[in-house]
Formats: C-alpha cells, sequence, structure tokens
C-alpha cells in the first residue's frame, strides 16, 4: 500500500529489507530495521511526555545517525519536527521556540549549555520543556529524558500517528523584514515532493545519496525523504567534511555517491580545492545543483571532470520544494562566451507555471514576469500567519475548463525563451531604481562574474544621502585589476546599472546554506 504520511516510507522499505542501510554517518551505519525501532520508541516517549498531534516539536543536534531519528521519531508520535539551527545566536533560536510553542526539543550531549542558553531565556510556553537526548540530569527547569531511557520505550509505534493533511516539518526561512517566517509543510506536500524526485531523478534502492545540507535547509528534505522512499542509503556529511574540500571529495569517494544534491558554491569549493583529479568519483550518476545560479565557467568544468554524471538544474522556493528541472547538456563554447546562465527548465509533473506581470497578466513568450506556481508540493501556509499567507497566493476559481488552482507568488522574475524552458532573471524584490533607472541586480552580477579575474561576486543597494547607489563586492583571482573590471562592467551595462563602488574582499559572506549573506553586506557597508 503506498504511503500516506512521511514515516510510512521507512515502515515499507523496512518490510522490504529490513537490514538494507538506511543512513550512514563517520563509518556508523542504522539499517531500516533499526531505524522503525528507534524512531518507534523516540515516539512513544513523546507521546508520553505530552506531545500532541499536529504540535511542534524541535530538534537542535549536530547531524548524526540520531538526526534520522529525531525526525522520523517525531513524525510518528504525530508531531511536525521544527529544525533548529545550533550555530545561530541563543537568542533567535529561543525566539523560534516561543514562537512555535515547542515543548519538547530532541537534542544531544554535545550542545547542552547552547540550550541551556536557549531555553533559559524563553518564557511564554505552557509547561516545562522536555529535552531528549543528553544524558544529563537537567538543561535549566527542563525535563531530560536520556537516549538511554528512550532505548527502554516500546518498539511499537504509538496508536497516535499522523495524518495526511497534518504538518509534517516546519522550515524558519529569514523574512525580508528580518522576521524568520515558518513554511508549513504537510506529509501531503513531504510524500509528493518525495515522490516526484524519485520519479525524475530515476532514484532505486541500490543509490547512496549525499546529506550535505543542514536540517533546517530546505534541501535536506530530499535526501531525508526521497532516498528512504526507495529504499536507498543516505550518507549524511557532517562538518568535519563540509568544511574541508580535499576531506569531501575523498568521503565521496569512499562512500561511492551515486546522487549528488547541493547548492552551487559547495560544488565550487570542491572544484576549487577538492583536488577532484585524483579521486575515483565514477559512481556518481547523477549531479543535481539549485538555490542559485551556478556560474557557467565552473560548471562547464566541472562537467568536463564527471562526464559519466548527468546534471540537472532544479529550481523552487522553499514553499513548493522543487518545481522545475533542466536536465543540463554539454556546454558549447558560444554558450560558454555568452555565459546566458542555464535555464531553470521546465514544471515538474503535476505543476502549472504562470508568468505574469503586475496585473497578474500572462506574459508573452520572451518578456520577463514574476513566476507563479501550483504545485501539489506546495506549502500549507506560513506558521501562525494568516495574512502572510493570503499574501503569497493567488487563486484561480474553477471553470467548466479547470478546477480552482491555488498559485504560489514565487517573487522570482523568469522569462520563456521560444524553446518553451524557463529562465531565471532575478527577483522582484532584487530590482531596485537607481537615479530613476530600474536595475536588475542580478544582471550587473551576472556581468561583473563574467569576467575571467572575478570568482565570487555580490551586488546590492546602498542608500547614501537619500540616493540608492550600487554597491559590488568581489573576490578576485591574484592579480586581478579592480580598474580592468569595471571597464568590462562599463562594457556591458548601461551607465546607471554600473557599480558606483567595486570593494575587493578575501571572502564573501554566507549563510549556513552557502548562499551570500546580502543582509549582512549591506549592513557592513552602511556601518
Amino acid at each position: 500500500m503506498a504511503a500516506a504520511h512521511l514515516p510510512q516510507v521507512i515502515d515499507e522499505s523496512a518490510e522490504r529489507n529490513a537490514d538494507a542501510v538506511a543512513f550512514r554517518y563517520a563509518d556508523e551505519s542504522i539499517t531500516y530495521g533499526e531505524l522503525v525501532r528507534r524512531s518507534n520508541q523516540l515516539a512513544n516517549v513523546l507521546v508520553a511526555s505530552g506531545l500532541r498531534p499536529g504540535e511542534l516539536a524541535g530538534i537542535y543536534m549536530d547531524k548524526s545517525l540520531d538526526t534520522a531519528v529525531a525526525v522520523f521519531g517525531i513524525q510518528k508520535a504525530g508531531g511536525a519536527y521544527v529544525p533548529l539551527d545550533v550555530e545561530a545566536p541563543p537568542a533567535r533560536t529561543g525566539h523560534l521556540v516561543r514562537e512555535c510553542r515547542l515543548r519538547h526539543i530532541v537534542s544531544d550531549g554535545r550542545n547542552v549549555d547552547r540550550l541551556l542558553d536557549v531555553v533559559d531565556g524563553v518564557d511564554g510556553i505552557d509547561a516545562p520543556v522536555h529535552v531528549i537526548g543528553p544524558e544529563t540530569a537537567s538543561v535549566g527547569s527542563s525535563t531530560v529524558i536520556g537516549w538511554s531511557e528512550v532505548a527502554r520505550a516500546a518498539e511499537t509505534a504509538p496508536s497516535a500517528g499522523p495524518t495526511a493533511d497534518g504538518p509534517a516539518y516546519v522550515i524558519f526561512t529569514s523574512g525580508s523584514t528580518g522576521v524568520p517566517k515558518g513554511i508549513v509543510h504537510t506529509h501531503e506536500s513531504g510524500l509528493a515532493y518525495a515522490r516526484m524526485s524519485a520519479e525524475l531523478y530515476g532514484l532505486h534502492a541500490g543509490d547512496r545519496l549525499s546529506n550535505f545540507p543542514p536540517l533546517h535547509f530546505d534541501q535536506s528534505t530530499f535526501d531525508f525523504f526521497a532516498g528512504p522512499l526507495v529504499g536507498a542509503t543516505t550518507v549524511i556529511i557532517g562538518k568535519e567534511h563540509q568544511l574541508v574540500p580535499a576531506s569531501l571529495s575523498a568521503l565521496i569517494e569512499r562512500e561511492r555517491l551515486t546522487i549528488w544534491y547541493s547548492v552551487p558554491f559547495a560544488l565550487i569549493r570542491l572544484l576549487q580545492f577538492g583536488v577532484l583529479a585524483e579521486r575515483d568519483l565514477s559512481a556518481l550518476r547523477w549531479v543535481i545543483y539549485g538555490g542559485e545560479p551556478f556560474p557557467l565557467k565552473y560548471l562547464a568544468e566541472l562537467m568536463e571532470l564527471w562526464p559519466h554524471a548527468r546534471f540537472s538544474n532544479c529550481y523552487g522556493p522553499a514553499e513548493t520544494n522543487q518545481c522545475t528541472y533542466h536536465h543540463v547538456d554539454p556546454l558549447t563554447a558560444q554558450e560558454l562566451d555568452a555565459d546566458t546562465g542555464v535555464p531553470i527548465g521546465r514544471g515538474c509533473p503535476g505543476v502549472e507555471l504562470r508568468v505574469v506581470d503586475l496585473d497578474d497578466d500572462e506574459v508573452a513568450p520572451g518578456e520577463p514576469g514574476e513566476l507563479l506556481i501550483s504545485a501539489p508540493t506546495t506549502m500549507q501556509g506560513y506558521w501562525e500567519a494568516p495574512d502572510l499567507t493570503a499574501e503569497a497566493f493567488r487563486y484561480r476559481p474553477a471553470s467548466t475548463e479547470a478546477p480552482d488552482r491555488r498559485f504560489y507568488r514565487s517573487g522570482d522574475l523568469v522569462r520563456r525563451g521560444a524553446d518553451g524552458l524557463l529562465e531565471f532573471v532575478g527577483r522582484v524584490d532584487r530590482q531596485v531604481k537607481s537615479r530613476g533607472f530600474r536595475v536588475e541586480l542580478g544582471e550587473v552580477e551576472a556581468v561583473l562574474f563574467s569576467h575571467p579575474d572575478v570568482t565570487e561576486v555580490a551586488v546590492y543597494p546602498l542608500v547614501i544621502d537619500h540616493v540608492t547607489m550600487i554597491q559590488a563586492d568581489l573576490v578576485l583571482r591574484a592579480g586581478g585589476d579592480v580598474d580592468h573590471i569595471r571597464r568590462h562592467a562599463a562594457s556591458r551595462l548601461p551607465a546607471y546599472a554600473v557599480p558606483a563602488q567595486l570593494g575587493v574582499r578575501d571572502r564573501l559572506p554566507r549563510s549556513p546554506n552557502g548562499k551570500v549573506d546580502y543582509r549582512a553586506l549591506a549592513a557592513g557597508a552602511a556601518g
């Protein structure tokens, strides 16, 4: 019987082959049979300590095999997991604990002190927080249940489990105002994404997937749900490998990974510092990237190094999971010279896309417009933010030709090419007016990045004396000349779009997900 909720994917894989490895981390493994047993035990402990159906529970731990137990254990108890970043300031994490009313947090012994700072600063929760995992007497005033006690709980799943339309996980992203917003995905949307991914990339039980992103990044749901759906093995990659590209490439070789999925930045660092020529990575059959554009000069080099692998550019806001894909063909010299970027492609199965203007009327092919997305993989809404949820969607009423459809407003500008493929143009909110002219910051970045001496670039607006100016921060190859790069930009951009200032940095600040932190750049420049 097809799974109706996410934890059933591990139950069904265990029924097919209980001894198959579900997850690996640091040379340790957990089989599907063990994962079912341990997640059932955690679920029983959560229910016994008061977790109610539909309630949220936090996960605050470094990546490990226990992470998988926590994900499925919370869901088996009828709850939805909220991944909490252990690197985030305790005050920010405390805000999420309070906003989500988290009375249960699954953790580990390595983060007790940081967790103490979090829970000690939280008030307004209707009961003491239950901390599950650490083998310690207390975490502040919280009740603590160690993993050793969890291991004595019943091994069959509790009767009060999840429902298909109930919340499965809530991932928080930075809102445009700086206040985090929680994206609520149900078991239906999560399962739809897992099934679509398994079909699109031909996943099977023999695959070995990378889990590179942290749990609080939406890309992690591909590894945690699509892999177990087909009975594959997911290899959880810890910080010790993430931070050292040569170590990461050795791990990919040793684990014989077949599927890779990450932001382009992780692959660029592998290319630059991962001594790839010394590794046998012939097991890789599919490299999937998304989250931001992949500079062609790096993509082409990586495709040449790994001719045995297929490459795919996937696109989709966290609110919809993946909704478009493009399988990349070998890049021609003409494409590399033009550096127009790789299309985000066409809609995934079951996805309807519209490209509209400011009046929500569809634009002609070749014209830029905002992308609207209707997909079974779409979120339920934002956590306890009905006004924000209402603003995020457009509804098309049912007609004799089509049923009622709900479209998510992506905020992304795209255009449809002559071949029908969608091209990413930029963000609606990354369009600025400078000296009366409308400037697309993504276009300025693309032009600067096309210069061979530029290895990283970030373009953002600065308001100086009430005038919006354009700032570009660059990371250059040794010997790179700023004046030459400025002339390069002036020859390819209208005068009003050429950055007023070009700054040089050793590196760009990035979020834990590997994306450029524009807010930090702008704050530093303004300060």
